[in-house]
């Protein structure tokens, strides 16, 4: 079990410290990071939220999971780890194959 969890289905006015208070009921919380969208500057509806001891972030699970907050039911599970790459099918070389003339 790791320390590290995902937070879903999150309203968009929810904010680190949101979390941090919504999680610090069932442990101590290391950090808490909601994800913001790059181009706007809006919340995603998602966050990682990493627990001080397995222990803390199972129970967390368990009492969060499937709760009601801001009239949403919040989904609360173990992070995945990131997957290389992750954006697509260009081999992380950016757009096109570069081969154009002179």
């Amino acid at each position: 079990m790791g320390r590290k969890l995902y937070v879903g289905n999150l309203s968009y006015g929810v904010t680190d410290s949101d979390l941090t208070t919504m999680f610090g009921a069932h442990g101590t919380v290391e950090s808490a990071q909601i994800i913001m969208d790059r181009d706007t500057g809006r919340s995603k509806g998602f966050g990682f939220v990493e627990m001080k001891t397995d222990q803390e972030a199972q129970a967390a699970i368990a009492a969060l999971n499937g709760q009601e907050s801001g009239g949403r039911s919040l989904v609360v599970n173990e992070a995945k780890p990131r997957t290389e790459g992750g954006r697509g099918g260009s081999g992380g070389r950016g757009y096109g194959g570069g081969g154009g003339r002179h």
